[in-house]
């Protein structure tokens, strides 16, 4: 069998909550997929590269960081996400569980951090070539959001003197080449933590070096655990509250925002303000 000379990930998003649109046990669910990729990485005995955000806040419990300490796939060489930095900031990243993780020789920190960008001093060399990791956001295709910087084929063209990058932060799958033969992977997260990922399929890739080329593996997944309920629940209550507010006899201009809203009311008329409190508790607790 071909043996891969490294496994590209991302964006684990390692968490000890529970995400909202997940129905199941989600704390089982994100160590299977690690236990997953620990495996691959045994089998053929491989660094893993990961391009950032490895745990979903910067400051995980003891026992979240326990269990990355146990699980975490051998050569694994990571960069810091802003997830995994303090008020991403990198000149705090010794308060971060990256950092402790490092300090216990479970990682390797090296590659091009959040808000970085890519420099010789930044390099991994395998097999000759020459891999940056860096925590940026990617995409092909149709702007995600307007204004959105981070086009592949432009970084590609930008950085043509590496013959690997792997990209981390949009949670999307894809890779592309560059008009010299380099290659972009952008792996994506490997857990599905918003309803809209519901048809998602996480993977992880298998990186030749000889070739430049990477091999996609899905990771197992299971299905009917996302739910849109969260979702269905507050544009119901933002409905009600637009319709209350549009029987209002009002001076003011409505915004499509149903708290905008609420707030324009409560500036043209006299409410008392545990009324007040208590119509945001309630908001807040939808």
């Amino acid at each position: 069998m071909k043996k891969p000379d490294a496994i590209l990930t991302s964006d684990w998003h390692l968490r000890e909550d529970q995400p909202t649109c997940r129905t199941d046990n989600f704390w089982e669910a994100q160590w299977k997929k690690v236990a997953f990729i620990r495996e691959y990485q045994l089998r053929y005995d491989c660094p893993v590269l990961h391009a950032g955000d490895l745990f979903h806040h910067w400051k995980p419990s003891p026992h979240l960081l326990s269990m990355a300490i146990e699980y975490l796939p051998e050569e694994f060489y990571t960069v810091y996400g802003q997830h995994d930095l303090p008020n991403h900031n990198l000149d705090l990243d010794h308060k971060s569980g990256i950092h402790t993780l490092l300090k216990a020789g479970k990682l390797q920190v090296i590659g091009v951090h959040w808000g970085q960008k890519p420099n010789q001093s930044k390099v991994l060399r395998i097999k000759s070539k020459k891999i940056i990791i860096w925590h940026n956001f990617t995409y092909i295709g149709k702007e995600p959001f307007p204004g959105a910087k981070g086009k592949a084929f432009i970084k590609l063209k930008k950085y043509g003197k590496y013959d690997l990058i792997v990209t981390g932060d949009n949670h999307q799958s894809f890779y592309l080449y560059g008009d010299n033969g380099n290659l972009l992977v952008n792996p994506g997260n490997i857990t599905r933590q918003v309803a809209d990922q519901i048809n998602f399929k996480p993977k992880i890739y298998l990186w030749y070096a000889e070739s430049n080329t990477v091999e996609a593996i899905e990771l197992p997944i299971e299905t009917g655990v996302i739910t849109r309920e969260h979702i269905e629940r507050k544009q119901k209550r933002d409905e009600r509250i637009d319709a209350f507010v549009s029987k209002l006899n009002t001076d003011w201009n409505m915004s499509l925002n149903f708290e905008d809203n609420l707030n324009k009311f409560f500036e043209k008329n006299r409410i008392r303000k545990q009324v007040k409190d208590i119509i945001y508790k309630a908001m807040d607790n939808e």
